[in-house]
């Protein structure tokens, strides 16, 4: 079998437990906003919450990436934590995480024009 049959036969199977992951999947990645929006609202409170911050700090580690800039290291090892967590103090703690980010950059705008 051609290897790419192979995959597609991987996929299907019982192993395939995670194309939902997928494009196209139940879970699979989101590029529609109205989709995203849609899958928010069917996440419980406390869930919806926390796939809010995360998709904002999402953003900012995008910004910070796409900018050559590394995250402050108390920051990162906050994050590095929120699985010892649980979804409520999950969430708390990437809204503070996220606004020290967005203070932290504020902060560097305002320097002397000196970036990391």
């Amino acid at each position: 079998m051609p290897k790419d049959e192979d995959q597609n036969a991987e996929r299907n199977s019982g192993a395939g437990t995670l194309n939902k992951f997928l494009p196209g999947g139940e879970l699979g990645p989101v590029t529609d906003r109205r989709q995203y929006e849609e899958r928010l609202k069917t996440l419980p409170p406390e869930q919806r919450e926390f796939a809010e911050e995360s998709a904002r700090f999402a953003e900012l580690w995008q910004y910070f990436s796409q900018h050559r800039m590394q995250l402050p290291q108390d920051l990162v090892n906050q994050v590095a934590e929120l699985s010892k967590l649980t979804t409520a103090q999950q969430t708390t703690v990437l809204r503070r995480v996220n606004q020290q980010l967005m203070e932290y950059l504020n902060d560097v705008s305002e320097d002397s024009g000196v970036r990391q």
